[in-house]
């Protein structure tokens, strides 16, 4: 693919999220696409968004589980970024018009204090450099039509982020085993599904270190003050106007959001 098909793409999801009108799969409109030019479109949509005026503030991973690799036909995660007006409060009203195909996951983000730079990050140097821990949801959405997503279409379409909440209690990293880490979602008080921190590639910090190393590979890094959404401990529950999500954490407590009737 040319670079000029990059951008091409790139304006292709940027229009669709501004128009809130989700598009076919890039992968049906170009079959050649790889995973490289998949993340070329990427850091093109989120360089366009920096000049606008938002800011990286931190990244993603998907694609943790076993279960959503071998549903794609994939053997690793993804990533995407996260930007400022991303974030909402902790119990916070998500607009409706702020979403196109709304899914909650629930995920441990970690915090850092200092730069993680591949390509040899281990699990250690991830927890050297983490300032804290705390309960996150993620609400990804997606510009492709109906979630009809192959690999190369959620990598160009920022991971298919969305919008992420952070709770209040803030855990040293060493203070619990963040594989150990117990979680239950809850749909309108209804329990939708529970998780562990091991559901993440039998760790989430294995997690950061992944993300670390993948992204030496496209001249990036974590930076000090970053928050790294470690991905989900459980299927995404989609999510309709006026539904209240929830998720308790063992020893994280709970983090919250609510979407707009």
């Amino acid at each position: 693919m040319t670079v000029k098909k990059w951008d091409d793409c790139a304006e292709l999801l940027l229009a669709a999220e501004r128009e809130r009108r989700p598009l076919s799969p890039l992968t049906t409109l170009d079959s050649a696409l790889t995973v490289y030019d998949a993340y070329q479109i990427q850091l093109r949509t989120i360089e366009q968004k920096v000049k606008e005026g938002r800011r990286i503030v931190g990244k993603k991973i998907g694609l943790t589980s076993k279960a959503m690799q071998q549903l794609l036909g994939v053997d690793q995660p993804d990533y995407g970024h996260l930007l400022d007006d991303m974030a909402v409060e902790n119990g916070g009203v998500v607009s409706w018009e702020q979403v196109l195909q709304p899914k909650v996951e629930a995920e441990i983000a970690f915090v850092l204090k200092r730069d993680l730079v591949g390509p040899r990050v281990t699990v250690i140097d991830v927890l050297l450099a983490t300032d804290y821990i705390v309960p996150a949801l993620e609400i990804v959405d997606s510009r492709i039509a109906d979630w009809n997503i192959r690999l190369e279409d959620t990598i160009a379409d920022n991971a298919s982020s969305g919008l992420y909440v952070l709770g209040e209690k803030r855990l040293p990293v060493h203070a619990v085993d963040a594989a150990q880490i117990g979680m239950a979602l809850y749909r309108n008080g209804k329990l939708a599904n529970t998780g562990v921190g091991a559901a993440a590639l039998n760790h989430p910090a294995f997690c950061v270190a992944w993300l670390a190393n993948k992204l030496y590979e496209y001249g990036k890094e974590l930076k000090a003050g970053e928050v790294i959404l470690s991905g989900a401990l459980s299927a995404a529950v989609s999510a309709e106007p006026g539904d209240v999500f929830s998720a308790r954490f063992a020893h994280l407590g709970e983090v919250r959001i609510q979407f707009a009737p």
